[in-house]
């Protein structure tokens, strides 16, 4: 079963990778390459400072924390004290609030975390809202067999990884102190209610 991110996220291949063929978790597992790529071609408009890509018209709140491969887009905005831990890709205007973090993800156009908000090994779509406190899980902790799966179409796919987090479809919104757990897939306009846990296998 081919999970297709195009199908989820506008213009994906065109706007930020070429992955045609790929996978969610594969385009996650080769973020870091995806990115050293991309930083290649970047114009004038970016500060790059080793393998961070900064626009010009990001605002980096003080205490936030930066670290490992990551590209900020235009007027994206980090808050004070984010932690972005790359691989990472901002797209134009996202909004990362205070005290969230971020880890090995792409969060693409006016999107947004409010606050407290954890996002790992994630790609979220094009104008989707986290509440705060809401949580984007990677990893089943919990679980003796760490291989995510993932349910679509009525059908069970093995990740063969025990890290992925959630595809998120474009103008999807997430509710306070909701719980997305790992190998969550959610189509265009999804919305999660607060406080509501979405586990596809118990």
């Amino acid at each position: 079963m081919m999970i297709a991110v195009k199908n989820f996220i506008k213009n994906f291949d065109s706007d930020v990778f070429n992955t045609e063929n790929k996978l969610p978790w594969e385009i996650i597992n080769h973020l870091e390459d995806l990115l050293i790529e991309k930083i290649k071609t970047l114009s004038d408009d970016y500060i790059v400072n080793g393998n961070i890509a900064v626009h010009r018209s990001a605002d980096i709140e003080q205490g936030a924390v930066l670290k490992g491969i990551l590209i900020i887009g235009e007027n994206c905005r980090v808050g004070a004290y984010a932690y972005l831990r790359g691989p990472i890709f901002l797209g134009k205007s996202v909004n990362i609030g205070p005290g969230s973090e971020i880890k090995h993800s792409i969060i693409l156009d006016h999107s947004a975390t409010a606050h407290f908000n954890y996002v790992g090994n994630s790609i979220i779509g094009k104008n989707v809202n986290f509440e705060a406190g809401s949580i984007c899980a990677n990893h089943f902790n919990e679980r003796e067999n760490k291989n995510i799966l993932v349910f679509y179409n009525n059908q069970v796919i093995s990740t063969e990884t025990h890290k992925f987090g959630s595809l998120i479809g474009d103008d999807s919104k997430i509710g306070a102190n909701a719980v997305l757990s790992p190998g969550t897939i959610l189509e265009k306009k999804t919305v999660v209610k607060r406080l509501e846990l979405i586990e596809q296998f118990p």
